[in-house]
């Protein structure tokens, strides 16, 4: 099972994109509302240096923005 973790913002387009799809596909992801929490948000721009949501980790690899063939890729999905 892969380790999947969004920061991601209410009214991002492409947050709920991302959401959507994982829900598609029945993945189990976390959450990080990065409008609301500070340090969720601290440790976003750590990781990626930039403050573009949605930010996407799987087992450690990042994916910024919503990128379905990446995703599909990294959660090895046909």
């Amino acid at each position: 099972m892969k380790d999947v973790t969004i920061y991601s913002t209410p009214t991002c387009h492409f947050c709920h994109m991302a959401k959507d799809f994982f829900q598609e596909n029945n993945i189990t992801y976390t959450d990080y509302n990065v409008a609301e929490d500070a340090d969720k948000r601290a440790e976003m721009v750590e990781k990626t240096g930039q403050m573009g949501v949605p930010v996407i980790e799987i087992n450690g690899d990042l994916v910024v923005g919503f990128n379905e063939g990446k995703l599909r890729d990294l959660l090895e999905l046909k």
